[in-house]
């Protein structure tokens, strides 16, 4: 039965799109069922309207570029994990306080499809452990898990899903009985939404007569969900104060790690607002955005911008003059999220991708599949948060430690890139601990190895009574 009373279009909403030139959206109302218009309708009142000409103006004729010759650019001060002049166990025991108090919770990006991995559904759902192939929200489950029994504190864990994967990811962890952690201290939430705009002219791209096309709106976002979802609120009703974030792809992310909390926090109590971990650069074309003073201010320079005689400059020690590459491991206090949406928007820039967007026409409705780039999404990148900081901490941890992500088929950050990484650490923190580890010529491991924290977290804390005093070549060893 249709209902075309409920499901009109509100007069307050058609204004809205007429003052900022977008009422094509509605080019089909007419031949909508209820349910569809009313879906549509909904879908509009979730963008702010408002936004979208100072955002087309901005990102979608315009071409915004950051040029590096314009700015004072210096490496980051960080603290180093291979430099021994500052002192581990003070900042380990200011984290482990935190953490012990409850004022620590971990929050995962999840918003990820795995469709770069020929993997239909959700990439934590991805089978990420080198030999057992856990899940990767089972192997980052597992590091909540070690830092509730290691610190007997009941750590809240926060999941960003997407609209796409929302129900696939919460069917996923109930039917893996939410990997033993209890089911209260997990909160879902998805990602929010951006429309697609036409190249050029600006237009809101419909995906079809009673849809408009999306993407969602980068991990930035995550920000502006914490405080959308219930999430903030939930965090100051347990009294947590510091969010560890960390993306779904790196199972070697330490989802809780004390050290960095208490670097964050600092050793006499005076924390940061974000603060972010980091890996050298191996060569000045790596892929990964660099994190640098830019203008005195703690920033992030992705490596599209970063041009070739910068990324190519030497410091007199012969390393790379900007060598830290961000990983997507941060802290942040709720107190600088919190003020992060103060105002109702989160005011992070965006940043322009030009992709195909399958679409209709805006007139005649007829589907249009593009060989070419016809169209503009954006999305927010975290990272932009860290000049709006008040303090910040540039941790540089071991690369083969804490960074095997997963996020292509082949070749670099696949699945076979990452168990040589995770077999490289538990290779490593065996031998510290006398193991014999067959190598091959070029010095890899002749063996596949993984190490749950649920086992060890370092070297140190591998149990001696229980370690084989060698690996035969080819094993394939869980811990």
């Amino acid at each position: 039965m249709s209902q075309p009373a409920t499901a009109a279009v509100p007069q307050q909403l058609r204004d809205r799109l007429e003052a900022v030139g977008q009422s094509h959206v509605l080019n089909f109302e007419s031949e909508l069922t209820a349910e569809q218009r009313a879906g549509l309708v909904g879908q509009l009142e979730r963008i702010d309207l408002e936004r979208v000409p100072r955002l087309i103006e901005e990102y979608v004729r315009a071409k915004p570029t950051f040029d590096a010759a314009r700015h004072d650019i210096r490496p980051p001060k960080a603290f180093a994990h291979d430099d021994p002049s500052w002192n581990r166990d003070r900042f380990y025991d200011r984290g482990a306080e935190a953490i012990r108090a409850g004022k620590v919770a971990a929050f995962t990006v999840a918003g990820g499809q795995g469709s770069r991995l020929g993997y239909d559904g959700p990439k934590g759902c991805f089978p990420g452990g080198a030999v057992t192939g856990k899940p990767l929200f089972r192997m980052l489950a597992e590091w909540v898990i070690w830092a509730r029994r290691e610190f007997d504190a009941a750590i809240p864990w926060y999941v960003m899903t997407s609209p796409l994967n929302h129900e696939t990811t919460t069917a996923f962890f109930d039917e893996h009985d939410y990997f033993g952690l209890p089911r209260e201290d997990v909160m879902f939430f998805p990602q929010g939404s951006m429309p697609s705009f036409a190249m050029g002219s600006g237009d809101i791209l419909l995906k079809s007569k009673h849809e408009i096309a999306t993407n969602p709106d980068g991990h930035g976002g995550s920000l502006r969900a914490l405080h959308t979802s219930g999430a903030l609120d939930d965090m100051r009703r347990r009294g947590v104060e510091q969010i560890s974030y960390v993306q779904v792809d790196n199972p070697l992310s330490r989802v809780i790690d004390p050290l960095f909390v208490g670097l964050h926090l600092g050793a006499e109590g005076s924390s940061a607002e974000m603060s972010t971990k980091v890996i050298a650069k191996s060569q000045p074309g790596e892929k990964v955005g660099v994190i640098a003073e830019v203008d005195g201010k703690t920033g992030v320079i992705e490596y599209s911008d970063l041009p070739d005689e910068l990324a190519e400059k030497r410091a007199e020690d012969g390393s790379l003059f900007l060598k830290a590459g961000n990983i997507a491991l941060h802290m942040l206090s709720v107190e600088f999220v919190d003020k992060l949406n103060q105002g109702g928007s989160l005011n992070l820039p965006f940043h322009r991708a030009e992709k195909k967007i399958p679409c209709v026409d805006r007139e005649s409705g007829t589907p249009i599949n593009p060989d070419q780039p016809n169209g503009i999404k954006l999305e927010m990148f975290v990272f932009d948060a860290l000049p709006m900081t008040a303090g910040s901490i540039v941790y540089e941890v071991d690369r083969v430690d804490e960074f095997a992500p997963i996020k292509n088929a082949e070749g670099s950050d696949s699945p076979a890139s990452s168990r040589r990484l995770q077999t490289e650490r538990a290779a490593r923190w065996l031998e510290a601990r006398g193991v014999s580890v067959p190598r091959r010529g070029d010095g890899e491991p002749d063996c596949t190895m993984e190490i749950s924290p649920l086992t060890a977290t370092r070297a140190e804390a591998l149990p001696a009574g229980k370690l084989p005093k060698s690996i035969e070549p080819g094993a394939e060893i869980a811990l």
